[in-house]
């Protein structure tokens, strides 16, 4: 077969050694469809191991309570604030952005609606008429923080 391979034209040679590799993979139980990794026609390998346990379900657990300073709030806050909101607001909490209002001393109650829900609290009158904030849903656990940090601004 090797001289045959070494007399043909390139463009069969490459097609050969394809086929080749083909004939091997399948032999070794490496399938090249969506087969489950068997080769065409082939059994599933057996093994006498038992299929895995699932893990038992969780407890719920209780309520985390937060044991951070103020001072580690609001340091965590402006490390928030300083990766998620600067792009839309300004660097200074205190100061309007290019897209969105200044908003330091944001209450946890409009963070939370806006943040996570993309709305305003009942009653809450927007500093403009934009909309454009999305929802940010990944920061739920930071609303706490970034609600620290944002009332410590002045």
């Amino acid at each position: 077969m090797v001289d045959r391979i070494r007399s043909s034209n390139p463009a069969n040679v490459r097609g050969t050694a394809l086929v080749a590799v083909a004939v091997v993979c399948a032999g070794l139980g490496f399938g090249c469809g969506d087969d489950g990794g068997t080769a065409s026609g082939g059994s599933q390998p057996t093994t006498s191991a038992a299929a895995p346990k699932p893990p038992p379900r969780a407890q719920p657990s209780k309520p985390v309570v937060d044991t951070r300073t103020p001072e580690e709030l609001v340091a965590a806050g402006r490390a928030t604030y300083a990766a998620n909101c600067i792009a839309c607001h300004s660097m200074n909490p205190a100061a309007d952005g290019a897209l969105g209002p200044s908003v330091a001393g944001a209450s946890l109650e409009l963070l939370e609606a806006r943040v996570m829900r993309g709305e305003y609290p009942e009653g809450y009158t927007p500093k403009r008429p934009s909309r454009v904030m999305v929802a940010l849903p990944h920061l739920e656990a930071r609303l706490p923080e970034l609600a620290a940090y944002l009332q410590s601004v002045e």
